[in-house]
């Protein structure tokens, strides 16, 4: 009796200390901030994004595929469209397309800012699209066409605001760079090459802003309202190739186990055995974050994750999706080959998977889990296009204020640090800093976010006014 008394009581106990946490598990008290209104030509912004999108700069990686003109087109259409940005900052020009824009500020000794964004877009298959994929239609506030999000809506939107500031007699107290690329959908080397000039020159970024996260909804487990997600860390990526070689034949008698089968045992292992969960910094930072903002039921699963990693691990195993590759390194089996017959085994089959890696793992580390776990050594492995995981930047410092700050004041929004599990061309900066933040400069719904790479891409306008406001707040405290 006295035992069960001791088990009850000290469960008793451990109910209380969950509660208790979970009950104190509230938002951090923040500052209160005065929000300065903002003023600029929105209708030139937006005129200027959909005369953008018009020039049909898609990127391939073939690039006799490329139509040099339409990417001509779209640099001689700058000093038209952004005179003063044009008359008042220097510009570079590298390979791959890469412009580097250098707005002087009043002390060039300070380290500058580097906004960054790309104006190459992926192909279309415009048989599937309901509006011209570049025609830049406006229709019932909002603009269809390809690279309207990704990220011509960015690239626009920082050329518009320094456009307005210089009009308006505003100059920043640093530098400023504009780093922009032609290349980014083929990982081509413009980023390369401007982060190399930084290297050359001894320049060191105050901060870094690339495409990333976003303003979005409904996201995180528990919380209703806008969150801005700021990407201070991306996943890295491997293509790995698994090829099966052995007898082909007819498919009237086939042997025990085929070159297909065997392949498949391999995936379906992959799949129920997935990648170990690993909180990394950027998600422990936002799980603390947004986590104090959920409903209480999931307050206790995120005050308490020295009890419920466990749970949390198969809720994401068993839901997938985004939750799921925040946390840990996942495995999408994309490309398979085999024979060109349906009446004949194949001698050799071949499954391809993508593997976006965790920042708790490595790209040597993620081939040997995948060796372990699929557990045939006559399936050849192979890697390919690899990248690591970036480092994770600082948000104890000025940079990481100005750029949330920027995002609450412009959205009305709590703003949260975040895993990118996506590759931007942001990473080519780790080695000259270590303040890289991945914002878009968009809140975006479900059908937008879908729409990126995919058919009828579109923005709203008023996201296109909100992105220039958030540019010219980043600015002015530069």
């Amino acid at each position: 009796m006295l035992k069960l008394k001791l088990i009850l009581a000290a469960l008793a106990l451990l109910i209380a200390v969950i509660l208790i946490r979970a009950a104190a598990f509230k938002p951090k008290a923040r500052a209160e901030r005065a929000k300065e209104p903002i003023e600029f030509d929105s209708e030139a912004a937006i005129d200027a994004l959909a005369r953008l999108v018009r020039c049909r700069t898609v990127s391939n990686i073939d690039s006799s595929k490329e139509d040099d003109a339409e990417f001509d087109k779209l640099i001689a259409l700058l000093p038209e469209l952004f005179p003063n940005v044009c008359d008042n900052c220097s510009l570079q020009r590298f390979e791959g397309r890469g412009l580097l824009f250098r707005w002087k500020g009043k002390d060039s000794s300070k380290e500058p800012a580097v906004l960054m964004a790309h104006y190459d877009v992926v192909p279309v298959e415009e048989e599937f699209w309901t509006h011209p994929p570049f025609d830049a239609l406006i229709e019932d506030g909002v603009m269809w066409g390809r690279g309207t999000l990704d990220t011509k809506i960015t690239f626009s939107g920082i050329l518009s605001a320094a456009e307005n500031l210089i009009k308006q007699g505003f100059t920043p107290e640093g530098d400023i760079y504009f780093a922009f690329s032609g290349g980014e959908e083929v990982s081509g080397p413009g980023a390369v090459r401007i982060v190399e000039w930084f290297q050359e020159n001894g320049i060191t970024p105050a901060f870094v802003v690339d495409e990333g996260g976003a303003v979005v909804e409904g996201v995180f487990p528990g919380v209703s309202g806008p969150c801005g997600l700021i990407g201070i860390a991306e996943k890295g990526k491997m293509n790995v190739k698994f090829t099966y070689t052995g007898d082909g034949g007819h498919a009237s008698s086939p042997a025990s186990r085929t070159p297909i089968g065997r392949l498949s045992e391999a995936c379906v292992r992959m799949e129920t055995h997935p990648f170990p969960m690993h909180i990394t910094r950027p998600v422990a930072e936002m799980f603390d974050t947004l986590g104090r903002r959920s409903s209480f039921a999931y307050r206790v699963i995120f005050a308490n994750l020295w009890l419920f990693s466990g749970i949390l691990d198969r809720i994401c195993k068993k839901s997938g999706g985004a939750l799921n590759a925040l946390v840990r390194t996942t495995v999408a089996y994309t490309m398979m080959e085999g024979s060109k017959a349906a009446n004949v085994i194949p001698p050799s089959a071949s499954m391809t998977a993508n593997i976006r890696i965790n920042p708790a793992d490595s790209v040597a580390s993620a081939a040997e889990y995948i060796k372990r776990t699929i557990a045939d050594p006559n399936i050849e492995v192979k890697i390919s296009d690899d990248e690591e995981p970036s480092p994770i930047s600082r948000i104890d410092c000025r940079g990481w204020e100005i750029v949330s700050g920027a995002v609450e004041d412009t959205w009305n929004c709590i703003s949260s640090p975040y895993l990118m599990v996506q590759c931007s061309d942001s990473r080519h900066y780790a080695p000259i800093s270590d303040r890289v933040y991945r914002f878009s400069a968009a809140d975006m719904t479900d059908a937008e976010r879908e729409s990126i790479h995919g058919n009828n891409e579109h923005v709203r306008l008023e996201t296109v006014r909100r992105s220039v406001e958030f540019f010219i707040r980043v600015m002015k405290q530069c």
